[in-house]
């Protein structure tokens, strides 16, 4: 059985949790917080020579990085396939992935994440407000914006759910869990594609499961609503 170290409100982890699910595969969830010393496993460096969540264990191999462990259980369980066959396709798929897990996690979920809760909430400093706002006003529209034209298809890489589709999701998610919410009307191609993506059985089962926490850590999953009923 994998075992899968990091927490299910990771953006990255999150995206590793929900491959799994699809690919029908059995997998213990071993919570790490890096943030949180004590979480940490005595071999953790030798897990993610990153310090960073996800790790993956599966048996006597080990592999860090969201997107690497994506791949390889594509490799080994090729069924059903989260990388689409058509090659203009796939490059766009994994192009997004990165562009999720890179640009979009770093300059829009992180700073707000830890800027909104990390902070106030686990280390008892003050959001820096100038920083909150120049991320919704400047950086936010411009990410967002090119995720709207990128969502024109089904599915952000042709009509098939993709590594992709889970990367902008699990980012979404866990941006509106600061109670930041979506703005339908601005980008509405963006918003129809996370609620599709939402509602794919194996991904509204991961996102319920993650509710206690979600309630425990005081964070804000209301927005979710009738998507996960």
């Amino acid at each position: 059985m994998l075992t899968i170290y990091g927490v299910p409100i990771s953006v990255h982890t999150r995206k590793v949790i929900i491959a799994a699910r699809l690919k029908n595969l059995p997998f213990e969830l071993i919570p790490v917080v890096p943030v949180m010393p004590d979480s940490l496993p005595p071999h953790w460096r030798q897990l993610s020579p990153t310090g960073m969540v996800p790790a993956l264990q599966d048996g006597d191999f080990t592999l860090a990085d969201s997107a690497a462990i994506c791949a390889y259980l594509e490799r080994k369980w090729p069924k059903p396939s989260l990388l689409p066959t058509d090659v203009r396709h796939y490059g766009h798929a994994l192009w997004l992935e990165q562009y999720a897990s890179g640009t979009v996690f770093r300059d829009v979920v992180r700073p707000l994440f830890h800027e909104l809760f990390v902070h106030p909430k686990v280390r008892n400093t003050a959001t820096d407000q100038a920083l909150v706002g120049d991320v919704l006003d400047r950086v936010l529209p411009e990410v967002f914006g090119y995720l709207e034209r990128a969502s024109g298809n089904k599915f952000l890489a042709g009509d098939a759910l993709s590594v992709a589709d889970l990367a902008v999701m699990s980012n979404l998610t866990t941006l509106q869990y600061t109670g930041i919410t979506l703005d339908r009307k601005r980008y509405p191609k963006l918003a129809a594609l996370y609620e599709q993506v939402v509602r794919v059985p194996e991904v509204a089962e991961a996102l319920r499961s993650e509710q206690p926490m979600v309630q425990q850590m005081g964070l804000d999953g209301t927005f979710l609503g009738q998507l996960l009923h």
